[in-house]
């Protein structure tokens, strides 16, 4: 049993204080926080995340996993600090680490024993020398440290199953000893582990999800491209997947990537490129398609319904994807401002992201389920794909709006199928089976 203490809540670090406690570690975590903390110790998680809220209490329970808001409490006996603070996108795209400074510079006045600090934050290249200077620039009297980089890889919705069975895991420092301590923390998970230099770990967070934005937006290009010629971006899609070369992740045409990762390490990745003096073509590109995703969305309800002042529309999941309630760089709030900005109606339904959503979309009338959300709506846009939505009923919806028009954002139905119940249906990339280039 090794003693480790994370530093914030929030999804990183609990996710990353619950795995870690739940292979039979000792796991204080900690933030400034208060209400999250006093949360926390009644059972209260502070993100919607599947399994999260059982490994916590079994964890609390059993012992080994601790709260507080106190640095002390917190490094007294660790052996392994992991810095898991925010990173928030600061005005030019940079990451912003105002908190990463704080968590150092407070490590630093704190700590009494020698320590192996650990970035687990998403932080640009070049962070962790800069972590080093601010600590040996705060300690009252000298004591040893390292710090390693260690990146996280999680997915919002499965980051249990992520955290505990990695495809590798990335440690970089330029201490080869904490590095391989480190190492050891991870051996359970069984994954193959990779030791580089510092900044070269950093730069493997930055450019695995800029790569996988770049998938992303290069099939919804595809996509556009076959709405012009009549092809279907999903069959185009399926018969790339098949080249072992390509593989099928991450080739599904919709509304482009949100949430608190691709947009924000993009953007970072991109004005770290541009300082150094790189020009970040691709990037730039893939961000711009992305942004365009909302827009085509809109266009084609606008190409439908014509005015949207006086319309009811719906919008069939909030969340920037299933099985999360995180509505950061959610696209619907894109379409959303949009709409009633013009006059419209907008109704919402979501199977967790409620509160999240009236927050960042006050004018939003929410509902409890599909069917109340289509009640004589004039159209219903898909913008999460959450499976009880596979499951609804078609006709039921149709017979319940005004107009029967869905704009399936997700390419959760069949466009053939839709039409024959009657609606007027437009995917995205869908133009052979549509017929009318939807």
């Amino acid at each position: 049993m090794k003693n480790i203490t994370v530093i914030g809540v929030g999804y990183v670090g609990l996710v990353t204080s619950a795995a870690f406690s739940d292979l039979g570690n000792c796991v204080t975590a900690l933030d400034i926080n208060e209400e999250r903390i006093t949360n926390l110790k009644k059972g209260i998680m502070p993100i919607f995340e599947p399994g999260l809220s059982e490994v916590v209490e079994r964890n609390v329970r059993a012992g080994r996993l601790f709260f507080t808001t106190s640095y002390a409490e917190a490094l007294k006996d660790a052996e392994f600090v992991f810095i898991a603070v925010g990173t928030p996108e600061g005005v030019d795209g940079e990451a912003d680490l105002q908190y990463v400074r704080m968590a150092a510079e407070t490590i630093a006045k704190t700590m009494d024993h020698p320590l192996i600090i650990i970035n687990k934050s998403t932080v640009p290249v070049g962070t962790g020398d800069w972590v080093s200077d601010i600590i040996h620039e705060n300690q009252p009297h000298p004591l040893e440290f390292s710090v390693v980089s260690c990146p996280e890889f999680l997915r919002e919705g499965s980051a249990i199953t992520d955290f505990m069975t990695p495809d590798r895991t990335v440690l970089g420092s330029e201490d080869t000893n904490a590095a391989e301590r480190v190492a050891q923390l991870h051996l359970p998970l069984r994954a193959p582990i990779m030791v580089t230099d510092l900044r070269t770990a950093e730069m493997i967070k930055y450019a695995s999800n800029a790569f996988l934005a770049t998938r992303i937006s290069f099939i919804n290009e595809i996509a556009h491209i076959c709405e012009a010629l009549g092809a279907d971006v999903k069959e185009v899609a399926r018969g790339m997947g098949y080249d072992k070369r390509i593989g099928h992740h991450f080739l599904e045409a919709g509304i482009g990537y949100g949430g608190s990762c691709f947009p924000k390490d993009v953007k970072a990745l991109s004005h770290m490129a541009q300082i150094h003096g790189k020009h970040p073509q691709l990037l730039h590109a893939v961000m711009e398609i992305n942004d365009y995703q909302r827009r085509h969305v809109l266009l084609k309800l606008h190409d439908v319904l014509g005015d949207f002042k006086g319309r009811i529309i719906g919008l069939l999941g909030l969340a920037f994807k299933q099985n999360t309630d995180d509505m950061r760089e959610a696209p619907s709030t894109t379409i959303g401002d949009y709409l009633s900005e013009h006059g419209a109606t907008v109704r919402g339904y979501d199977p967790a992201a409620r509160d999240a959503a009236k927050r960042v979309m006050p004018y939003l009338e929410l509902v409890n389920n599909p069917y109340e959300l289509v009640k004589g709506a004039d159209a219903v846009v898909v913008l999460t794909p959450w499976n009880e939505f596979k499951q609804l009923d078609g006709q039921r919806v149709k017979e319940a709006m005004r107009t029967p028009v869905m704009i399936d954002g997700r390419n959760l139905y069949e466009p053939a199928a839709m039409r024959e119940l009657g609606f007027v249906y437009h995917g995205i990339g869908r133009g052979y089976n549509t017929g009318d280039n939807s």
